[in-house]
């Protein structure tokens, strides 16, 4: 089976596909599985198969499944899920887990990060100050955010002081360290490389009691059978059926790296979202 997953999610080395329609896929060499990703191994068990997990930004993610190269798809940015779904490529959709987003930079914090009362005023401060920040610039889920910040603080990132290296989170933590820069960054892949990082924590997300706006949910769906006839879809919502039931769940939860737990489950809840399932604002346009 053919499994896109967001890049935001920690230490994951697989890379290469399937072939199309595949019920086995083909599991590529990597060095080691941790993350949420270490849990697959009981579901191959279960079903006798192997996933084939790719790491990609949600934005590349979700075009991988655009063109039916992948069964299902891990990515977290509601607004570009939202519109994976309403185009016709994706169905069933489900909560899976979150995290949270951190505004991380120098310690000396220059733009006053520390002092802003919420993210859109730590993200107007930087801007300000001109201080250095960091972007993706990749179109992954935290790049969607960051731009969401950006407009919500009426701040035009722009100029010397804003750097787009077009990467990966850990490669976009390499940078901010190097050139004493902010960025944003999930959680996950701050802690798991907080060791090596000359960064520290300046605004907290949620997790941390920080803004809600900084939270981080993840969602899992499968690609529509009806655009891509390829698709292993039996297999894909079996998959879905199992990452989001309780024992895949309480997996999830109990991950943990240097004492610190990274990823909070979403998908059993006594009181779902319904939305979850749907574009969001589809139970508002039919009122």
């Amino acid at each position: 089976m053919r499994c896109i997953i967001d890049d935001a999610t920690p230490d994951v080395h697989r890379d290469g596909r399937g072939r199309g329609g595949d019920a086995g896929g083909r599991v590529c060499p990597r060095r080691r599985r941790r993350g949420p990703h270490a849990i697959h191994p009981d579901f191959e068990d279960l079903y006798g198969v192997t996933v084939d997990a790719v790491p990609q930004g949600t934005g590349a993610a979700l075009e991988t499944a655009r063109n039916g190269d992948v069964d299902v798809v891990m990515v977290h940015a509601r607004g570009l899920e939202d519109e994976f779904l309403r185009n016709g490529y994706g169905v069933n959709r489900r909560d899976l887990m979150s995290n949270d987003f951190v505004v991380v930079g120098p310690s000396d914090d220059p733009a006053g990060v520390r002092d802003a009362p919420s993210a859109t005023a730590a993200l107007a401060a930087i801007a300000d100050a001109r201080a250095p920040f960091v972007s993706r610039g990749d179109d992954s889920g935290t790049h969607a955010k960051e731009l969401d910040l950006w407009a919500a603080a009426d701040a035009d990132p722009g100029g010397d002081w804003y750097r787009e290296t077009g990467t990966g989170m850990g490669e976009a933590l390499n940078v901010a360290t190097q050139q004493g820069a902010y960025t944003l960054s999930d959680r996950g892949t701050f802690v798991s490389q907080r060791a090596r990082l000359d960064l520290v924590v300046l605004l907290e997300g949620p997790v941390g009691g920080g803004p809600a706006v900084l939270a981080n949910p993840y969602g899992v769906m499968a690609v529509n059978p009806g655009v891509h006839g390829n698709v292993n879809y039996d297999l894909a919502m079996a998959y879905i059926g199992w990452i989001t039931g309780p024992d895949a769940q309480a997996a999830i939860a109990s991950y943990e790296v240097n004492g610190e737990q990274l990823f909070f489950p979403e998908a059993v809840s006594e009181d779902p979202d319904l939305r979850q399932y749907v574009p969001e604002d589809r139970r508002d346009e039919k009122g």
